[in-house]
């Protein structure tokens, strides 16, 4: 076992070491002043070394002390524990996020109530409220609740800086254009072939990471890319059979238009994406604070979009007409779902993605046929939806790498 020790290589502590080094047999003490602050000592000999000597007060510290606190270089169980239970938490949060998301957006989209239904104009702006409100009970909590702290970080980070501001407005838009988009394919089709044909912002993402911010992909992100496609084009090959005995087939015109919108969708999730990276490796602004820019923007073009699309229902109805508790969940989901993923995704490696897509799509499918009864999977769709899980766990993966030994200075 190995330990670093802190506070025992200061000028004084190493003319003590160096004057007792005969009586300590096996330590290899390094005399140059110019080596490394830190050094490895064996555990036997560090033990001799700290027994209290007259004349060593800096080696005789009290336990807990700065000067004599070592550092064990090894993992405690509880730890490990710790961080095995954060990863399947970050797993069970991710799973249910995507999930529910999906399947309560296409509940609240079929299901035939009284009244006019809810717009889907009116609900992405409600999200960027809310996630607006959100983001800056964030902000206000990590500055210690204190209102003249908010108030400078909003003047110093978003009114003081209107250029890096505006930079915001691209992917902004496009990501209010991406949640209009979410609802249009919800409405045209089942949860299963969309949340699987929707895992396609991986190609996309891909290709503008490359394009964008010059990443390079190996064999391994290739190769699974091209069976992704392969699999999506699987699911969305044409059957016979467009629904289950309890439901109403959809038309071909309406399954289109659900198609092309998740693809507008996927397209604009990856540019919008890889832009809002880049944007924020460029600077050093909280994630918090670049999302409440990203929602005051989000907020002026839903607005835009809600009185030039849904303006005539809106004088009639109202901005709020057909909202019940469903509705508000599909808000509160949407809202929060990012901000939600964004705390836990550090928890959460690339197998555990995969492991969220995979059982997100099963789930998916599962509710849609048993619950929704809007879906009658094929053995066509169940090879793509194999082929696209693959695909997710292949471009995740990342090859083992020489391991380095640390025994040595």
């Amino acid at each position: 076992m190995l330990i670093v020790c802190r506070g025992m290589f200061q000028p004084d502590v190493q003319r003590e070491v160096l004057r007792k080094k005969p009586h300590i047999p096996g330590m290899n003490v390094l005399t140059s002043a110019s080596l490394p602050f830190r050094q490895f000592i064996s555990a036997r000999s560090l033990l001799d070394l700290l027994q209290p000597k007259p004349g060593l007060s800096p080696l005789a510290s009290p336990p807990g002390s700065k000067e004599a606190s070592c550092h064990v270089s090894m993992s405690l169980p509880s730890a490990s524990q710790s961080q095995s239970w954060l990863k399947y938490v970050s797993l069970g949060v991710l799973v249910l996020q995507t999930t529910s998301l999906v399947l309560t957006m296409r509940y609240s989209r079929t299901l035939l109530g009284e009244g006019p239904r809810y717009l889907a104009s009116s609900a992405v702006v409600s999200a960027e409220l809310l996630k607006i409100l959100t983001c800056l009970l964030l902000v206000f909590y990590d500055h210690s609740f204190s209102v003249r702290a908010l108030n400078r970080v909003l003047n110093e980070e978003i009114l003081n800086k209107p250029m890096e501001t505006l930079k915001l407005a691209i992917p902004s838009g496009i990501y209010t254009l991406q949640n209009n988009l979410l609802y249009v394919a919800l409405s045209n089709l089942d949860a299963a072939t969309y949340q699987v044909t929707y895992q396609l912002k991986i190609l996309t993402t891909a290709l503008f990471s490359v394009s964008m911010l010059g990443k390079r992909l190996g064999l391994y992100q290739w190769l699974s890319l091209l069976i992704l496609m392969t699999g999506i084009a699987l699911v969305q090959w044409p059957t016979e059979s467009l629904g289950g005995p309890y439901s109403t087939p959809l038309s071909a015109g309406s399954q289109l238009v659900g198609v092309i919108a998740v693809l507008i969708a996927c397209f604009s999730s990856g540019f919008a994406g890889v832009y809002f990276e880049k944007i924020l490796k460029e600077t050093k602004q909280s994630v918090w604070v670049r999302n409440i820019q990203l929602g005051l923007f989000g907020l002026v073009f839903g607005l835009i979009g809600v009185f030039v699309y849904d303006g005539e229902r809106v004088r009639e109805s109202g901005v709020f007409q057909g909202y019940n508790s469903l509705t508000w969940t599909v808000v509160a989901l949407q809202a929060l779902g990012g901000l939600v993923i964004a705390a836990v995704i550090k928890y959460a490696d690339n197998i555990l993605k995969g492991f969220a897509t995979s059982l997100s799509i099963i789930l998916s499918t599962l509710i849609s046929y048993f619950w929704l009864k809007d879906f009658d999977p094929t053995n066509v769709f169940f090879l793509g939806a194999m082929l696209v899980i693959a695909a997710t766990f292949l471009y995740g993966y990342e090859g083992k790498r020489p391991a380095i030994n640390h025994s040595k200075v």
